[in-house]
């Protein structure tokens, strides 16, 4: 009778492996979590956001102060032959100050409407960290499944060393075609490709997430597991009520939220143009000093002057009306764009549940199906080799599928983690806390 101790240790290893890995769910989100808040902290672009969004707020403060008075100086009545100023009791030197005030409570509403353009900008800071949090989930996904990936071609590697070393050995005495080590040859070197072509995309990986963590040491996601996703299953519980509706929801999503703040901003757009219609008021102040005397002989007496102006807006219909209307149809339009982001929004979710909801059903196939089929036949087949009813490369065949089969499981998977990432995008489903960026106005 012939025996396999190699065969079954090295399949207990790669099965010990993996189980290891997908038993340490909570540790993996954790580990995740904590480079997505370490990768935002030093995030560039969310702080540039951030800082367009101070910089537009003082700039609305800035806008909704009034116009800085204006000087005027000068002198008045001075006769043309002598250019004398105490010779003619006409001549004065004067001097003014002109202030104009604000159309209505135009200055205000600038100011609360650039208020409001700035939430637009800080809530896309939040789009920006949904958008990091998720590209780095999807390469951590993807690099955890090169990792399995890596284990189960090195293990398939040593089964066809061995099935290469079990066909020459029969080439030797004559018992196998010179064909049939070549085929075994190939295939080692097809597969040294495939681990070559694994280590690249690896490379690839890290690389990639260097953008956001440029100092992660390649030891630290040595060991990447898979994902739980509690905070996730949290939100779908609570719309569980309806398959298809997730507007609600989606009403939490940073983008969104942008939407209604849009709205919320042209809305006081309308304001402003109805403000137009307003009078536009301006004080001006006189003082004329005069060096002249009067008629009687005495010192002439200086003069004060003050005036009221007021701009009105008599022709309103080319100007007043057009801008008024103007701003009513941008309300309408932003509105509509909410509108459309929502169905567009609401539709990848039904989507990608659907993905979810399919990947869940094949993993099952594979848990309860296809795999324990395969290894009953890997036993089977070991049992006719050790009873002289099977050849060693039916076994290497065997084990090979079975290895096969565990790698397409461990694809689907990862695919299914990378759906329940874009979930998590969509569904504001990240459970990381980070807090506002902290900027002071630079000096240089």
């Amino acid at each position: 009778m012939k025996k396999l101790p190699l065969i079954r240790f090295k399949k207990a290893w790669l099965v010990s492996a993996i189980s290891i890995v997908l038993s340490h769910q909570v540790m993996a989100e954790e580990q995740l979590t904590q480079l997505i808040e370490q990768a935002l902290s030093s995030d560039a672009s969310r702080e540039q956001i951030y800082a367009q969004s101070q910089a537009m707020r003082a700039t609305g403060i800035a806008n909704s102060t009034l116009a800085d008075p204006t000087l005027k100086v000068g002198f008045g009545g001075l006769p043309v032959d002598s250019f004398k100023f105490d010779e003619d009791p006409m001549t004065n030197i004067s001097v003014g100050l002109m202030q104009k005030f604000g159309r209505g409570s135009s200055l205000d509403l600038q100011q609360k409407q650039m208020g409001q353009q700035a939430d637009v900008l800080a809530m896309q800071v939040q789009v920006r960290e949904l958008e990091v949090a998720n590209a780095i989930s999807q390469l951590w996904i993807e690099l955890g499944f090169l990792q399995k990936a890596e284990a189960i071609l090195h293990e398939n590697r040593r089964l066809l060393t061995e099935m290469e070393s079990y066909i020459n050995t029969n080439y030797s005495i004559g018992k196998s075609e010179s064909q049939d080590l070549l085929q075994a040859q190939l295939q080692l070197t097809r597969l040294d490709e495939k681990v070559q072509t694994n280590k690249q995309s690896q490379e690839r990986i890290y690389a990639q997430l260097s953008e956001w963590l440029p100092n992660l040491p390649q030891q630290q996601l040595d060991k990447i597991r898979p994902l739980h996703w509690d905070y996730l299953d949290q939100i779908l519980e609570r719309n569980a009520h309806s398959s298809t509706d997730f507007y609600e929801l989606l009403k939490t999503n940073p983008t969104i939220k942008m939407s209604e703040l849009a709205i919320v901003a042209t809305k006081t757009k309308v304001d402003i143009a109805d403000e137009s219609y307003s009078p536009q008021f301006g004080v001006e102040v006189m003082y004329a000093y005069r060096q002249a005397n009067g008629m009687g002989g005495q010192p002439a007496s200086d003069l004060v002057s003050a005036y009221v102006t007021m701009d009105i807006p008599l022709f309103t219909d080319k100007r007043q009306d057009q801008n008024y209307a103007a701003a009513q149809y941008q309300v309408g339009s932003a509105k509509s764009q909410r509108d459309v982001l929502l169905r567009q929004m609401n539709a990848k979710v039904n989507a990608l549940l659907v993905d979810k909801s399919n990947l869940e059903q094949r993993l099952s196939r594979y848990n309860e199906t296809l795999l324990p089929q395969s290894k009953e036949r890997t036993k089977a087949v070991e049992r006719g080799y050790e009873n002289n009813t099977a050849q060693f490369n039916d076994v290497i065949i065997a084990s090979n599928d079975e290895l096969s089969l565990e790698l397409e499981k461990q694809r689907l998977m990862s695919d299914l983690d990378k759906t329940n990432s874009n979930l998590a995008f969509y569904l504001n489903g990240f459970d990381y806390h980070i807090s506002a960026p902290q900027l002071a106005p630079s000096e240089n």
